[in-house]
Protein backbone atom coordinates (compact mmCIF):
# COMPACT_ATOMS: atom_id res chain seq x y z
CA UNK A 1 0.00 0.00 0.00
CA UNK A 2 1.36 3.49 -0.89
CA UNK A 3 0.32 7.04 0.04
CA UNK A 4 -1.79 7.70 -3.06
CA UNK A 5 -5.04 7.85 -1.06
CA UNK A 6 -3.49 10.24 1.45
CA UNK A 7 -2.11 12.42 -1.35
CA UNK A 8 -5.50 12.45 -3.11
CA UNK A 9 -7.25 13.58 0.05
CA UNK A 10 -4.73 16.36 0.63
CA UNK A 11 -4.86 17.38 -3.02
CA UNK A 12 -8.53 18.22 -2.58
CA UNK A 13 -7.48 20.83 -0.03
CA UNK A 14 -4.58 22.19 -2.08
CA UNK A 15 -5.49 25.94 -1.99
CA UNK A 16 -5.90 25.79 1.79
CA UNK A 17 -2.61 23.89 2.20
CA UNK A 18 -0.76 26.41 0.02
CA UNK A 19 -1.97 29.35 2.09
CA UNK A 20 -1.26 27.64 5.42
CA UNK A 21 2.23 26.70 4.23
CA UNK A 22 2.88 30.31 3.23
CA UNK A 23 1.75 31.58 6.64
CA UNK A 24 3.97 29.02 8.39
CA UNK A 25 6.95 30.39 6.44
CA UNK A 26 5.98 33.95 7.38
CA UNK A 27 5.83 32.90 11.02
CA UNK A 28 9.26 31.29 11.03
CA UNK A 29 11.23 33.63 8.73
CA UNK A 30 10.73 37.33 9.67
CA UNK A 31 12.26 38.70 6.48
CA UNK A 32 9.48 37.05 4.43
CA UNK A 33 6.91 39.31 6.13
CA UNK A 34 8.19 42.31 4.12
CA UNK A 35 5.48 42.69 1.46
CA UNK A 36 7.68 45.04 -0.56
CA UNK A 37 10.24 42.25 -0.81
CA UNK A 38 7.97 39.19 -1.19
CA UNK A 39 4.27 39.86 -1.86
CA UNK A 40 2.14 37.33 0.02
CA UNK A 41 0.38 36.25 -3.19
CA UNK A 42 3.75 35.39 -4.72
CA UNK A 43 4.68 33.25 -1.72
CA UNK A 44 1.25 31.58 -1.60
CA UNK A 45 1.33 30.70 -5.31
CA UNK A 46 4.84 29.29 -4.98
CA UNK A 47 3.84 27.17 -1.96
CA UNK A 48 0.73 25.89 -3.75
CA UNK A 49 2.65 24.92 -6.89
CA UNK A 50 5.34 23.08 -4.96
CA UNK A 51 2.79 21.28 -2.76
CA UNK A 52 0.86 20.27 -5.88
CA UNK A 53 4.08 18.90 -7.39
CA UNK A 54 4.87 16.71 -4.36
CA UNK A 55 1.32 15.47 -3.83
CA UNK A 56 1.02 14.52 -7.51
CA UNK A 57 4.25 12.54 -7.19
CA UNK A 58 2.82 10.46 -4.31
CA UNK A 59 -0.59 10.25 -5.95
CA UNK A 60 0.41 9.30 -9.47
CA UNK A 61 4.10 8.35 -9.27
CA UNK A 62 6.38 9.12 -12.21
CA UNK A 63 9.68 11.02 -12.39
CA UNK A 64 10.30 14.09 -10.26
CA UNK A 65 9.73 17.46 -11.95
CA UNK A 66 12.07 20.19 -10.65
CA UNK A 67 10.40 22.91 -12.76
CA UNK A 68 8.39 24.62 -9.98
CA UNK A 69 11.43 24.44 -7.70
CA UNK A 70 13.53 26.23 -10.32
CA UNK A 71 10.78 28.83 -10.67
CA UNK A 72 10.91 29.39 -6.91
CA UNK A 73 14.68 29.88 -6.97
CA UNK A 74 14.47 32.27 -9.91
CA UNK A 75 11.67 34.37 -8.40
CA UNK A 76 13.35 34.60 -4.99
CA UNK A 77 16.58 35.76 -6.62
CA UNK A 78 14.68 38.45 -8.52
CA UNK A 79 13.06 39.53 -5.26
CA UNK A 80 16.46 39.82 -3.61
CA UNK A 81 15.94 36.98 -1.12
CA UNK A 82 19.28 35.47 -0.01
CA UNK A 83 19.76 31.87 -1.10
CA UNK A 84 20.11 30.63 2.49
CA UNK A 85 16.70 32.06 3.42
CA UNK A 86 15.09 30.71 0.25
CA UNK A 87 16.35 27.21 1.10
CA UNK A 88 15.23 27.64 4.72
CA UNK A 89 11.72 28.50 3.54
CA UNK A 90 11.75 25.50 1.21
CA UNK A 91 12.64 23.20 4.09
CA UNK A 92 9.86 24.68 6.24
CA UNK A 93 7.41 24.02 3.40
CA UNK A 94 8.50 20.37 3.15
CA UNK A 95 8.26 19.90 6.92
CA UNK A 96 4.77 21.42 6.94
CA UNK A 97 3.61 19.18 4.11
CA UNK A 98 5.03 16.06 5.76
CA UNK A 99 3.17 16.95 8.97
CA UNK A 100 -0.04 17.15 6.94
CA UNK A 101 0.68 13.80 5.30
CA UNK A 102 1.19 12.16 8.72
CA UNK A 103 -2.00 13.71 10.11
CA UNK A 104 -4.04 12.58 7.09
CA UNK A 105 -2.47 9.10 7.17
CA UNK A 106 -3.90 8.59 10.67
CA UNK A 107 -7.36 8.61 9.07
CA UNK A 108 -6.32 5.87 6.63
CA UNK A 109 -6.03 2.57 8.54
CA UNK A 110 -4.42 0.90 5.54
CA UNK A 111 -1.29 3.10 5.91
CA UNK A 112 1.15 1.60 8.42
CA UNK A 113 3.92 3.28 10.36
CA UNK A 114 6.48 1.27 8.42
CA UNK A 115 5.09 2.68 5.17
CA UNK A 116 5.31 6.21 6.54
CA UNK A 117 8.94 5.66 7.44
CA UNK A 118 9.66 4.38 3.95
CA UNK A 119 7.78 7.25 2.31
CA UNK A 120 9.52 9.82 4.52
CA UNK A 121 12.85 8.76 3.02
CA UNK A 122 11.39 9.31 -0.45
CA UNK A 123 10.01 12.71 0.55
CA UNK A 124 13.36 13.95 1.82
CA UNK A 125 15.08 12.59 -1.25
CA UNK A 126 12.69 14.79 -3.22
CA UNK A 127 13.57 17.70 -0.94
CA UNK A 128 17.25 17.22 -1.77
CA UNK A 129 16.52 17.15 -5.49
CA UNK A 130 14.24 20.19 -5.43
CA UNK A 131 16.52 22.15 -3.07
CA UNK A 132 19.35 21.67 -5.58
CA UNK A 133 17.04 22.97 -8.32
CA UNK A 134 16.14 26.02 -6.17
CA UNK A 135 19.82 26.73 -5.46
CA UNK A 136 20.93 26.31 -9.08
CA UNK A 137 18.18 28.59 -10.43
CA UNK A 138 18.85 31.15 -7.68
CA UNK A 139 22.58 31.25 -8.50
CA UNK A 140 21.98 31.46 -12.25
CA UNK A 141 19.47 34.28 -11.86
CA UNK A 142 21.66 36.13 -9.37
CA UNK A 143 24.56 35.94 -11.82
CA UNK A 144 22.35 37.25 -14.65
CA UNK A 145 21.03 40.09 -12.50
CA UNK A 146 24.57 40.98 -11.42
CA UNK A 147 25.70 41.17 -15.03
CA UNK A 148 22.69 43.31 -15.94
CA UNK A 149 23.30 45.60 -12.97
CA UNK A 150 26.99 45.95 -13.79
CA UNK A 151 26.19 46.62 -17.44
CA UNK A 152 23.75 49.33 -16.37
CA UNK A 153 26.28 50.87 -14.00
CA UNK A 154 28.99 50.71 -16.65
CA UNK A 155 26.71 52.43 -19.20
CA UNK A 156 25.85 55.21 -16.73
CA UNK A 157 29.52 55.69 -15.88
CA UNK A 158 30.37 55.84 -19.59
CA UNK A 159 27.68 58.50 -20.06
CA UNK A 160 29.27 60.60 -17.33
CA UNK A 161 32.79 60.16 -18.73
CA UNK A 162 31.73 61.11 -22.25
CA UNK A 163 29.38 63.93 -21.23
CA UNK A 164 26.33 62.35 -22.87
CA UNK A 165 24.28 63.22 -19.76
CA UNK A 166 23.79 66.99 -19.72
CA UNK A 167 20.55 67.70 -17.85
CA UNK A 168 21.06 68.23 -14.13
CA UNK A 169 18.05 66.09 -13.12
CA UNK A 170 19.46 63.25 -15.22
CA UNK A 171 22.86 63.72 -13.59
CA UNK A 172 21.27 63.39 -10.17
CA UNK A 173 19.47 60.22 -11.25
CA UNK A 174 22.69 58.77 -12.63
CA UNK A 175 24.50 59.59 -9.38
CA UNK A 176 21.76 57.92 -7.36
CA UNK A 177 21.85 54.74 -9.42
CA UNK A 178 25.64 54.62 -9.21
CA UNK A 179 25.55 55.13 -5.44
CA UNK A 180 27.37 58.46 -5.68
CA UNK A 181 26.53 61.73 -3.92
CA UNK A 182 24.88 64.39 -6.06
CA UNK A 183 27.65 66.90 -5.37
CA UNK A 184 31.42 66.55 -5.15
CA UNK A 185 34.18 66.61 -4.43
CA UNK A 186 35.04 63.90 -6.92
CA UNK A 187 38.14 62.72 -8.77
CA UNK A 188 38.54 60.67 -11.94
CA UNK A 189 41.01 57.77 -12.09
CA UNK A 190 42.51 56.27 -15.26
CA UNK A 191 44.64 53.10 -15.10
CA UNK A 192 46.47 51.30 -17.90
CA UNK A 193 45.05 47.87 -18.73
CA UNK A 194 47.74 45.13 -18.91
CA UNK A 195 45.73 43.20 -21.52
CA UNK A 196 42.28 43.69 -23.11
CA UNK A 197 39.58 42.64 -20.66
CA UNK A 198 42.02 42.40 -17.72
CA UNK A 199 41.43 44.82 -14.85
CA UNK A 200 44.51 46.64 -13.58
CA UNK A 201 42.57 47.49 -10.38
CA UNK A 202 40.70 44.29 -9.42
CA UNK A 203 38.48 44.75 -6.38
CA UNK A 204 39.07 48.49 -6.29
CA UNK A 205 35.39 49.41 -5.94
CA UNK A 206 34.96 47.18 -2.88
CA UNK A 207 38.21 48.44 -1.35
CA UNK A 208 37.17 52.07 -1.80
CA UNK A 209 33.68 51.34 -0.47
CA UNK A 210 35.23 49.83 2.65
CA UNK A 211 37.14 53.10 3.05
CA UNK A 212 33.82 55.03 2.80
CA UNK A 213 34.62 56.20 -0.74
CA UNK A 214 31.80 55.29 -3.19
CA UNK A 215 32.89 54.93 -6.79
CA UNK A 216 31.76 53.83 -10.27
CA UNK A 217 33.97 52.13 -12.85
CA UNK A 218 34.16 51.44 -16.57
CA UNK A 219 36.55 48.94 -18.20
CA UNK A 220 37.76 49.85 -21.70
CA UNK A 221 40.11 47.82 -23.91
CA UNK A 222 43.10 50.00 -22.95
CA UNK A 223 42.10 51.68 -19.67
CA UNK A 224 40.02 51.20 -16.54
CA UNK A 225 38.24 54.42 -15.60
CA UNK A 226 36.80 55.33 -12.23
CA UNK A 227 34.77 58.18 -10.76
CA UNK A 228 35.42 58.42 -7.01
CA UNK A 229 33.46 60.50 -4.47
CA UNK A 230 35.74 62.17 -1.93
CA UNK A 231 33.31 63.39 0.73
CA UNK A 232 34.89 61.51 3.65
CA UNK A 233 37.60 63.16 5.82
CA UNK A 234 41.08 62.75 4.28
CA UNK A 235 39.30 61.05 1.38
CA UNK A 236 41.89 61.89 -1.27
CA UNK A 237 44.81 60.58 0.78
CA UNK A 238 42.88 57.42 1.69
CA UNK A 239 41.91 56.85 -1.95
CA UNK A 240 45.50 57.27 -3.13
CA UNK A 241 46.67 54.67 -0.60
CA UNK A 242 44.09 52.21 -1.93
CA UNK A 243 45.14 52.87 -5.54
CA UNK A 244 48.87 52.52 -4.84
CA UNK A 245 48.37 49.01 -3.46
CA UNK A 246 47.53 47.78 -6.97
CA UNK A 247 50.98 48.44 -8.40
CA UNK A 248 49.39 49.65 -11.65
CA UNK A 249 50.04 52.76 -13.74
CA UNK A 250 47.39 55.24 -12.59
CA UNK A 251 46.59 58.86 -13.37
CA UNK A 252 44.35 60.95 -11.10
CA UNK A 253 42.54 64.16 -12.04
CA UNK A 254 42.28 67.31 -9.94
CA UNK A 255 39.37 67.33 -7.50
CA UNK A 256 36.12 68.78 -8.93
CA UNK A 257 32.60 69.44 -7.61
CA UNK A 258 30.11 68.98 -10.46
CA UNK A 259 29.44 65.81 -12.44
CA UNK A 260 29.19 68.05 -15.49
CA UNK A 261 32.99 68.41 -15.28
CA UNK A 262 33.62 64.65 -15.42
CA UNK A 263 34.74 64.59 -19.11
CA UNK A 264 37.31 67.34 -18.51
CA UNK A 265 38.53 65.58 -15.36
CA UNK A 266 38.93 62.39 -17.38
CA UNK A 267 41.20 64.25 -19.81
CA UNK A 268 43.33 65.47 -16.90
CA UNK A 269 43.54 61.96 -15.44
CA UNK A 270 44.65 60.59 -18.80
CA UNK A 271 47.28 63.31 -19.10
CA UNK A 272 48.57 62.42 -15.65
CA UNK A 273 48.71 58.77 -16.73
CA UNK A 274 50.57 59.69 -19.93
CA UNK A 275 53.22 61.41 -17.81
CA UNK A 276 54.08 58.15 -16.01
CA UNK A 277 57.02 56.10 -17.27
CA UNK A 278 56.43 53.16 -14.90
CA UNK A 279 54.05 51.80 -12.24
CA UNK A 280 52.75 54.33 -9.74
CA UNK A 281 50.09 56.96 -9.14
CA UNK A 282 50.41 60.39 -10.75
CA UNK A 283 48.16 63.28 -9.75
CA UNK A 284 47.66 65.99 -12.33
CA UNK A 285 48.09 68.65 -9.66
CA UNK A 286 51.48 67.25 -8.60
CA UNK A 287 53.15 68.30 -11.85
CA UNK A 288 51.01 70.53 -14.09
CA UNK A 289 53.99 71.21 -16.36
CA UNK A 290 54.50 67.52 -17.07
CA UNK A 291 50.80 67.20 -17.73
CA UNK A 292 50.86 70.01 -20.28
CA UNK A 293 53.82 68.35 -21.99
CA UNK A 294 51.87 65.09 -22.12
CA UNK A 295 48.93 66.91 -23.70
CA UNK A 296 50.96 67.69 -26.81
CA UNK A 297 53.50 64.90 -27.35
CA UNK A 298 54.54 65.96 -30.85
CA UNK A 299 55.11 69.57 -29.80
CA UNK A 300 56.89 68.40 -26.64
CA UNK A 301 59.29 66.27 -28.68
CA UNK A 302 60.03 69.28 -30.89
CA UNK A 303 60.65 71.41 -27.79
CA UNK A 304 63.11 68.85 -26.39
CA UNK A 305 64.96 68.73 -29.71
CA UNK A 306 65.19 72.52 -30.02
CA UNK A 307 66.23 73.20 -26.42
CA UNK A 308 68.38 70.15 -25.65
CA UNK A 309 69.49 69.19 -29.18
CA UNK A 310 73.23 69.75 -28.59
CA UNK A 311 73.07 67.65 -25.41
CA UNK A 312 71.16 64.89 -27.16
CA UNK A 313 73.83 64.81 -29.90
CA UNK A 314 76.53 63.78 -27.39
CA UNK A 315 77.67 60.18 -26.99
CA UNK A 316 75.23 58.15 -24.90
CA UNK A 317 77.17 58.00 -21.61
CA UNK A 318 78.02 61.69 -21.48
CA UNK A 319 74.52 62.67 -22.57
CA UNK A 320 72.99 60.51 -19.83
CA UNK A 321 75.24 62.05 -17.16
CA UNK A 322 74.33 65.60 -18.12
CA UNK A 323 70.60 64.93 -18.35
CA UNK A 324 70.61 63.06 -15.03
CA UNK A 325 72.46 65.92 -13.36
CA UNK A 326 70.03 68.49 -14.76
CA UNK A 327 67.08 66.46 -13.54
CA UNK A 328 68.52 66.13 -10.02
CA UNK A 329 69.33 69.87 -9.98
CA UNK A 330 65.72 70.75 -10.79
CA UNK A 331 64.49 68.22 -8.20
CA UNK A 332 66.78 69.84 -5.63
CA UNK A 333 65.26 73.26 -6.26
CA UNK A 334 68.41 74.58 -7.96
CA UNK A 335 70.84 73.49 -5.22
CA UNK A 336 74.08 72.03 -6.53
CA UNK A 337 74.97 70.71 -3.06
CA UNK A 338 71.64 68.85 -2.69
CA UNK A 339 71.87 67.50 -6.24
CA UNK A 340 75.40 66.25 -5.51
CA UNK A 341 74.13 64.44 -2.42
CA UNK A 342 71.45 62.56 -4.39
CA UNK A 343 73.89 61.82 -7.23
CA UNK A 344 76.66 60.70 -4.84
CA UNK A 345 79.21 63.03 -6.44
CA UNK A 346 81.12 66.15 -5.36
CA UNK A 347 79.21 69.47 -5.67
CA UNK A 348 81.94 70.77 -8.00
CA UNK A 349 81.18 67.86 -10.34
CA UNK A 350 77.58 68.99 -10.47
CA UNK A 351 78.60 72.59 -11.13
CA UNK A 352 80.94 71.51 -13.94
CA UNK A 353 78.19 69.47 -15.62
CA UNK A 354 75.70 72.34 -15.33
CA UNK A 355 78.20 74.73 -16.95
CA UNK A 356 78.62 72.18 -19.72
CA UNK A 357 74.84 72.16 -20.29
CA UNK A 358 74.81 75.97 -20.36
CA UNK A 359 77.57 76.03 -22.98
CA UNK A 360 75.86 73.45 -25.18
CA UNK A 361 72.35 74.92 -25.00
CA UNK A 362 73.36 78.60 -24.83
CA UNK A 363 70.99 78.97 -21.89
CA UNK A 364 72.14 80.10 -18.46
CA UNK A 365 70.42 78.38 -15.55
CA UNK A 366 70.45 81.61 -13.57
CA UNK A 367 68.11 83.11 -16.18
CA UNK A 368 64.48 82.24 -15.23
CA UNK A 369 63.44 82.31 -18.88
CA UNK A 370 66.16 79.84 -19.84
CA UNK A 371 65.26 77.58 -16.94
CA UNK A 372 61.66 77.85 -18.12
CA UNK A 373 62.74 76.36 -21.45
CA UNK A 374 64.88 73.59 -19.98
CA UNK A 375 62.32 72.30 -17.48
CA UNK A 376 59.57 71.38 -20.00
CA UNK A 377 62.18 70.07 -22.44
CA UNK A 378 63.45 67.75 -19.73
CA UNK A 379 59.86 66.71 -18.90
CA UNK A 380 59.33 65.87 -22.57
CA UNK A 381 62.40 63.64 -22.54
CA UNK A 382 61.08 61.74 -19.53
CA UNK A 383 58.01 60.75 -21.51
CA UNK A 384 59.89 59.98 -24.76
CA UNK A 385 63.50 59.17 -23.85
CA UNK A 386 66.05 59.48 -26.65
CA UNK A 387 67.25 56.19 -28.21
Amino acid sequence: MDLSGVATALHARLPELGERMARRILRDIPSYTDESLIPFDSLRISCTRNADLILRHFEQGGPADPGPARDTGRIRAQQGVPLAEALHAYRIGFEFLWQQIIAEARTHPEVTDAQLVTQSAELWALFGLYAEAVAAAHRETTAELTLQREARRSALAEALFTGVIVERTTLWEAARQLGLPERGPYAVVAATVPAPGEEPLPGVEAALREAQLPSAWRLLPDQQLGLVALAAPDAEAVGLRVLRRSGARIGVSPVFDSLLDTPRALRFARLALAGLTGPGVARFDDSPLAMLVAAAPAEAARLADVVLGPVLALPGQERARLLETLEHWFAAGGSADEAARTLFVHPNTVRYRLRRIEELTQRRLTDPRAAGDLAPALAALRQSPPP
